[in-house]
């Protein structure tokens, strides 16, 4: 067998890619920008193939993370890549076991084995960026449902008369707490175009604090629910808004306690694994794909500093 798998995390903007070992050394990283339509496949497609060019012969395995409704072998639907219907095998172009998973479920698997979720066998990852999906991990695995839409957590109507909500209905939680809707709703309020999330958390005017206000609102409604249906051990927070570290923990924190009158609320903590989770998630399907399903229990916590993809 060789000595590595290929490991490619598929998203929105870009596609961030990597060899990892069976000892879970990450020997290469690479990113690329994702494109759209009919180009999209073919362009992970040569990704897959230049990454397993930088290595010592063909890889055991490939792993791939994507967005949208996917299972193993297929990635079914992805609006904002354009795709439908493509069959594992249509990524790589070569005789090597492959394996897709849903890009927040696999870095949702990479944070409960290697991660803020190891040893935890009952937790929510919950990355906060663009928008909000949740990986929910459910006795050690990850939870798809009954057809791959488990975990919508950004689609929560947390207040049903609210805003619409680009998936069609009002109020969603991503509409309000998402980094995108975060600077958008105080662009809107405050006339001044494209500003950031991290610029609205950390002004002092009285309309980003209403905004933030709103969003942390949001949040804690959308996590105290989660929390009476599934009882998490841990809720761990990501992306890129979770970069605000106490501005965004604490509010949220107390929130939820106070929602959660009659039993304690769990702990909130942050993500171990950064803008890596995703791409080690997919090295983690690779191994699996070539038929080692322990992988990553034997790794070192050193892979919390591996390089992050530039």
């Amino acid at each position: 067998m060789s000595s590595y798998v290929v490991a490619l995390d598929v998203g929105g903007t870009s596609m961030k890619g990597g060899l990892v070992s069976e000892n879970g050394q990450v020997l290469v990283t690479d990113r690329r920008p994702t494109l759209r339509g009919d180009e999209a496949v073919g362009a992970v497609r040569e990704f897959v193939s230049d990454l397993a060019a930088r290595g010592d012969g063909p890889p055991a395995g490939v792993g791939l993370a994507v967005p949208g409704l996917v299972t193993a072998d297929s990635a079914i639907y992805a609006a904002n890549i354009g795709w439908r219907d493509v069959p594992a095998r249509s990524f790589v172009n070569m005789d090597v076991p492959v394996m897709l998973g849903h890009d927040v479920r696999t870095g949702g698997l990479a944070e409960s084995v290697l991660g803020a979720g190891r040893g935890i066998s009952d937790f929510l990852f919950l990355p906060i960026g663009t928008g909000i999906a949740g990986a929910m991990i459910l006795s050690g695995r990850p939870y798809g449902g009954a057809e791959g839409w488990g975990g919508e957590i950004g689609h929560i109507p947390v207040f049903p008369d609210g805003e619409p909500c680009a998936c069609g209905q009002l109020g969603c939680l991503e509409t309000y707490a998402s980094a995108a809707s975060v600077g958008r709703r105080y662009s809107e309020r405050s006339g001044i175009a494209g500003v950031k999330a991290e610029e609205v958390v950390a002004s002092d005017d009285p309309l980003a604090i209403e905004v933030w206000d709103e969003a942390v609102e949001a949040l804690s409604l959308a996590l105290a629910t989660y929390t009476l249906l599934l009882d998490p051990s841990v809720i761990v927070l990501g992306g890129g808004l979770a970069e605000a570290g106490p501005a965004l923990f604490d509010p949220v924190r107390t929130r939820l306690v106070k929602r959660l009158a009659f039993r304690e609320a769990p702990p909130l903590v942050a993500a171990a694994l950064g803008v890596n989770a995703g791409m080690l998630g997919a090295a983690l399907l690779g191994w699996r794909a070539a038929g080692v399903p322990g992988a990553g229990t034997g790794w070192t916590m050193d892979v919390r500093s591996a390089p992050a993809v530039s």
